[in-house]
């Protein structure tokens, strides 16, 4: 089995993957993000899809939007078989399908297993998917937490989001554990800040507004309701002068990772701590 990115794909690369064997041997071509195909490619394509050979499959993963429809009305044309996988966008479908994997495979999992697993590993449900056949393989069935730590002990994704998550209830620890994270792995300083003070903007509507219904007060507020809902949760321990103080914090990290700061980690290693502090004061 090849695996191509679609806009990796190159013409003479394409002819040479799905031409005939001398071997005779079963060919498999997984196009990953095809919508990405550019129309050169697309054009040597269309023949394989047309007449595709005996000993050859063709896999076009696809996002499903508009962008690169063409070939999948070139593969829709010729009668390929078609599977629509519905994008999986909460943390909780995304754990109900690794539960699922694991007992595909007659294994079982913990809770905090799982959480570990996609924390180490990300939302590809693929690697995700293959990830959890292994660990049933290698753990004799039953996954638990140390099971994950031993096996995988980086984080795929982090984003910026994440560390404000921690960063406005106060979980210092957790908050600079998950920003070193995001540093190592490239998320831009800019974008870790504007996170942040996002983050503390929604705590500080939803306490100047009062208690209230997630729904009505989302439309009062402009917010989503699941934003207003974890705003609600995160401005649990915040007092008025406390929130001041963030918003001020904020506001100076926006300048540090524009260029005030000579070092903008050290720059929002330093707002985590003061947003800490912050959230504690009373007067």
């Amino acid at each position: 089995m090849r695996e191509r990115a679609g806009g990796d794909l190159d013409v003479g690369e394409l002819v040479e993957l799905l031409s005939p064997s001398l071997f005779s041997g079963r060919r498999v071509l997984v196009v990953s993000a095809a919508h990405d195909i550019k129309s050169l490619a697309l054009d040597a394509v269309r023949p394989f899809l047309s007449e595709p050979a005996n000993d050859a499959t063709i896999v076009l993963q696809h996002a499903g939007g508009a962008k690169g429809k063409a070939v999948l009305d070139a593969a829709r044309s010729v009668g390929a078989r078609q599977i629509v996988c519905a994008r999986l966008t909460r943390a909780e479908e995304r754990r109900d399908f690794v539960r699922a994997e694991v007992h595909r495979v007659h294994g079982t999992i913990s809770p905090d297993a799982t959480v570990a697993l996609l924390d180490a590993v990300g939302s590809d449900l693929r690697e995700l998917a293959a990830v959890a056949t292994q660990l049933v393989g290698d753990s004799g069935g039953a996954i638990d937490l140390q099971t994950v730590s031993a096996y995988h002990r980086g984080r795929a994704e982090v984003t910026g989001f994440a560390v404000s998550d921690h960063a406005v209830v106060g979980d210092r620890p957790r908050a600079l554990e998950t920003l070193r994270w995001a540093v190592s792995v490239g998320v831009p300083h800019v974008v870790i800040a504007d996170a942040i003070a996002a983050g503390v903007r929604a705590v500080a509507s939803v306490s100047a507004a009062g208690r209230g219904n997630p729904y009505e007060l989302a439309a009062r507020l402009n917010m989503p309701p699941w934003k207003v809902k974890r705003a609600q949760s995160q401005a649990r321990g915040w007092s008025e002068q406390g929130l001041g103080r963030a918003l001020g914090v904020v506001a100076d990290l926006n300048a540090d990772v524009k260029g005030a700061a000579v070092d903008p980690t050290y720059a929002l290693e330093r707002a985590i701590g003061r947003l800490a502090d912050a959230r504690t004061t009373r007067t």
